[in-house]
């Protein structure tokens, strides 16, 4: 018979800048599958460095680590798999969420903004409507980047009536077609988002022009 048992553990995330009644602009960025956020949050050092006073960025990591080819080598980090996929999610959401909160204390009046990217994006999409109907909190902004919100979260999705959502991908995405993108905004804005689409020159990746033009 298998069993569960709650255990306190370490988690790391990176950090530009720090939160603070100045905060104008607070960014949570989560990376994709087999990234790290010490890695992935050099493409949003732009943003910061054009604010430094203003605009904070945090990208928390993904619990599970593991090598990216064999057993030596880099290694990469993954929100989640299929296996024990509920007892994941709620770590995810209570990882996050502890993040989160003292941000919020830190920077009460900061415009917020939760961009996801890759597999980033269905976690992003999952926390963020567990602290809708928890806290009763939602961001400003909400980017689905090279990813989409997952379909078995909209029917509890109270998060989406009147949230601005960018849905971002590029045109040569060996993961997404433009037919989907545009599949996944209809399907936002049937549930009350307020959608933006972008798309850019390039595959499946950030793109710091784009990023630019988003942050601005």
């Amino acid at each position: 018979m298998e069993h569960h048992i709650s255990v306190a553990r370490t988690a790391r995330y990176q950090q530009l800048g720090e939160a603070s009644p100045a905060t104008r602009r607070l960014w949570i960025v989560l990376h994709g599958y087999g990234q790290l956020a010490e890695y992935f949050i050099r493409h949003f050092r732009p943003l910061h460095a054009a604010d430094v006073a203003g605009t904070v960025v945090v990208a928390p990591e993904a619990l599970s680590r593991f090598y990216l080819r064999g057993t030596d080598g880099r290694i990469g980090a993954s929100w989640m798999t299929r296996a024990d996929r509920l007892a994941e999610l709620h770590d995810q959401c209570a990882y996050l969420t502890a993040i989160l909160n003292p941000l919020l204390a830190a920077a009460p009046d900061a415009e917020v903004t939760v961009l996801g990217f890759s597999q980033g994006t269905a976690t992003a999409s999952r926390w963020l409507v567990h602290v809708a109907s928890t806290q009763g909190w939602c961001p400003r902004r909400l980017v689905l980047w090279a990813g989409d919100f997952p379909a078995d979260t909209l029917p509890a999705a109270n998060l989406l009536p009147g949230l601005p959502v960018d849905v971002v991908c590029g045109d040569a995405d060996e993961y997404l077609s433009p037919e989907q993108i545009q599949q996944q905004a209809d399907t936002l804005q049937a549930h009350g988002a307020i959608v933006r689409t972008f798309g850019f020159a390039g595959g499946h990746a950030l793109h710091g022009p784009l990023l630019h033009e988003l942050a601005g």
